[in-house]
């Protein structure tokens, strides 16, 4: 198992590696639950919402997804790395496709979407594009990523919220305020957290979030806060996602009712082939760029990289990635694709894929032990989400700040994602950022043909809406 999975090569133990695996599982499986509220929120364009409205069954489906992706991840790439269905690439799925179409067509275009990209990788086109990109790019990439899911931390855990109108976007709590006993469970569990951490424990991703469930628990038994949204009830005092409670059961017979439902070429005869063409080219860059940036800031963080910047085993990390966008559509569950929450157990200690195997048997053994992961709420895990963004913010200092050719494309890249809420977006700043400030200081020939190409992709992304509208 050492050899194979140069655990020692890469300074790591099989300790490290399964508390990693366990780390990242804890820190992502609120995807579980999250999945299937977004899908199941709106129906599709026949008025026919997933699987006929089958809450367990689409998140065991969700599971079972996760699961088997994750450990081929370990087993093909051996690389750090976890997989689930993509978080906004399913509310758009669900609101902008599906809308459009039936389930079967939608969940079919994801699988076209994921063959393609499936077929770039396999050309070593994909690969390529990632070779083109700057060294401190890829560092900036990395670093907006830290920012970006310590803002998820934050707004998942209350601690920052939308404030719905006025010139503030985001404020403290609500009213400016910190309000609800799940906000103080999130501020104890991040308290512990550090404090573990600062004093070198072992474990203290894993033993913080173990803790401040129990502490959770508690709370919600004494105080009975309740969820934050229950059916049209809206109580900012909940707890966002998971209310903790001993479950009656720990264990339930899973089902995957749409395992296999979708229609490969349906959407094209229901919406059109320009629509379709622009729905799959949506999907397919955000899922392009967003596991770039996750694979890449994983492997900073656990030291992977070479010297141009490049994971391990790049090529079948993208292949299995790919694999991962078509079989989250045959499944019905969305595009599943890289979990940058990976770096949860990469701070843990994690370097090789045995902790992918270790998180995707705990995805699978999800589909049956569902009440268990339900009781963690979102406010005792996302306090790692917090911890691993000011990990993943140091590397910032690598970034030479007085090249304004990198400087200014470096810095959109890391502000836009987390002020957009979205990798993509910000990956595609800094690129087009990069080719016009080589093209304005007259050194359009330093820029690689691929970054021309990628920038010119992107143009076409950020003025998706206008040209839809052209062809309507």
């Amino acid at each position: 198992m050492d050899t194979f999975f140069k655990i020692t090569e890469r300074g790591s133990t099989v300790g490290r590696e399964i508390r990693g695996g366990v780390v990242t599982f804890f820190t992502m499986a609120y995807i579980i639950v999250l999945n299937p509220i977004i899908l199941l929120t709106a129906p599709d364009a026949d008025g026919n919402f997933l699987a006929g409205g089958d809450f367990p069954g689409i998140a065991a489906t969700t599971a079972l997804v996760a699961g088997v992706l994750t450990i081929l991840m370990g087993v093909v790439a051996n690389y750090p790395l976890a997989l689930a269905a993509g978080l906004g690439l399913n509310a758009f799925v669900a609101f902008s496709i599906a809308s459009q179409m039936t389930w079967a067509d939608a969940m079919g275009l994801v699988v076209l979407e994921g063959l393609i990209i499936l077929i770039l990788v396999l050309t070593g086109f994909r690969e390529a594009v990632f070779h083109a990109v700057p060294g401190q790019l890829k560092i900036a990439i990395s670093v907006g990523i830290g920012l970006f899911i310590a803002l998820i931390g934050l707004v998942d855990a209350g601690f920052v919220r939308r404030t719905g109108a006025g010139p503030v976007p985001v404020e403290l709590g609500s009213g400016g305020a910190l309000v609800g006993w799940p906000v103080l469970v999130f501020v104890i569990g991040l308290g512990l957290m550090i404090t573990l951490y600062v004093k070198k424990v072992k474990g203290a991703i894993l033993i913080s979030i173990a803790i401040t469930t129990v502490i959770a628990i508690i709370v919600e038994a004494i105080a009975n806060v309740g969820p934050m949204v229950d059916g049209d009830n809206y109580n900012p005092k909940g707890w966002n996602l998971n209310v903790p409670a001993f479950p009656d059961s720990i264990a339930a017979v899973p089902s995957f009712p749409a395992l296999g439902e979708f229609s490969l070429l349906g959407s094209f005869e229901r919406v059109g082939i320009v629509t379709t063409v622009l729905f799959i080219f949506t999907l397919m860059l955000a899922d392009f760029f967003d596991t770039m940036g996750t694979m890449t800031a994983i492997g900073a963080e656990a030291g992977l990289l070479d010297e141009e910047g490049a994971p391990p085993n790049t090529r079948r990390i993208l292949v299995v990635d790919s694999v991962a966008a078509a079989a989250g559509g045959a499944a019905s569950v969305s595009s599943n694709t890289s979990y940058i929450e990976s770096a949860t157990g990469v701070a843990e200690g994690a370097r090789t894929g045995l902790s992918s195997i270790v998180t995707g048997v705990l995805f699978l053994l999800a589909t049956i032990f569902a009440p268990l992961v339900e009781i963690i709420p979102n406010e005792a895990a996302v306090p790692a989400l917090v911890l691993v963004g000011f990990l993943m913010m140091q590397q910032v200092k690598n970034i030479d700040w007085d090249d304004v050719e990198i400087a200014i494309p470096a810095f959109l890249t890391i502000a836009l994602m987390p002020f957009t809420y979205s990798i993509s977006v910000g990956i595609g700043a800094g690129f087009c950022a990069y080719v016009l400030v080589k093209v304005v200081r007259g050194k359009a020939n330093q820029i690689h043909a691929l970054m021309w190409v990628v920038a010119a992709l992107f143009v076409v992304y950020f003025a998706i809406d206008p040209i839809k509208q052209l062809f309507a």
